[in-house]
C-alpha cells in the first residue's frame, strides 16, 4: 500500500489532491499557507482536511518504520515464516502489528516460561482441549523432581495457558471492542488531599464552554 492509498482509505479525497498537498508540505509550506494559495494546486481543501493529510501520512511512515523493526526482530531470532510475515506485510494497523510481534517482544523470565522449563507445556495442551475430564489424574502424572505436587503441575498449566490466551491476538481485539462498549471510569478525592486548604480547580469543558472562573484559572478564553 502506498501513502496515498493509505490516506485515501481514510479521508474522501482525490489522489491528485493528496498528492499535490504531500509535495507542498514536503517542500516546508506551512498548513494556513496551503490552504491560502494553493488552493489550485490542492483542490480547495481547508485547513482540517490538510492537516488530516499530514497527520496521516506521518502514521503511515510510523507504521512502515514499525513493520521493519518488527520484521528484522523476528528474524533474528529465526521464528519467522512466510506466514507470518505475510501478515505484518499486509498489515497497517499499529495495534494489530503489536499484537502479532508480543509473542516475539523480549521480556522477563515469566511464571510460564519456569513452567514450560518444567515440561509442563503438554498438561497445558490437554487442558486446553478439553478432551480430558481427569484432570487430577492427568497431573500426577507431571509430578517429579521439579515439580512437587499435582496442584503445582496444575498451577504450572494455567500460567502457561494464561500466557497463550494473553498472546492472542482474536482474544485482545475482542477485549478492547468489549472495553470500548462498556468499559466505565470512575475518580475519587484521595484521602490525604481532602485537607487541603485550597483544592486544585480542574477545568471543566460544558457544551464546549467555559466558566469566566476557569478561565481565570486556566489562562484560557475562547476566541
Amino acid at each position: 500500500m502506498t501513502t496515498v492509498a493509505f490516506i485515501q482509505k481514510q479521508l474522501n479525497i482525490s489522489e491528485k489532491s493528496i498528492n499535490n498537498t504531500l509535495q507542498l508540505l514536503a517542500e516546508d509550506c506551512t498548513i494556513p499557507f496551503i490552504a491560502r494559495y494553493r488552493k489550485d494546486k490542492t483542490g480547495n481543501l481547508d485547513e482540517t482536511q490538510i492537516e488530516q493529510i499530514a497527520k496521516i501520512s506521518k502514521q503511515f511512515e510510523e507504521i512502515i518504520k514499525r513493520k521493519e523493526s518488527i520484521l528484522k526482530s523476528i528474524e533474528e531470532q529465526d521464528a519467522l515464516t512466510s506466514e507470518l510475515r505475510q501478515r505484518i506485510e499486509d498489515s497497517f494497523d499499529l495495534q494489530e502489528l503489536e499484537d502479532l510481534y508480543l509473542p516475539f517482544k523480549k521480556r522477563k523470565k515469566t511464571r510460564a516460561d519456569a513452567a514450560k522449563e518444567k515440561g509442563l507445556e503438554p498438561l497445558a495442551k490437554i487442558i486446553m482441549s478439553q478432551k480430558n475430564n481427569d484432570i487430577a489424574l492427568l497431573a500426577s502424572k507431571y509430578v517429579n523432581n521439579e515439580v512437587g505436587s499435582e496442584e503445582e503441575a496444575l498451577q504450572g498449566a494455567r500460567d502457561i495457558m494464561a500466557e497463550w490466551i494473553n498472546e492472542n491476538m482474536y482474544v485482545r481485539k475482542n477485549l478492547r471492542r468489549i472495553f470500548q462498549r462498556k468499559a466505565v471510569i470512575t475518580s475519587k478525592v484521595v484521602k490525604a488531599k481532602k485537607m487541603r486548604k485550597k483544592p486544585r480547580n480542574f477545568p471543566s469543558i460544558l457544551n464546549g464552554k467555559r466558566t469566566s472562573t476557569e478561565r481565570l484559572h486556566t489562562g484560557f478564553s475562547p476566541c
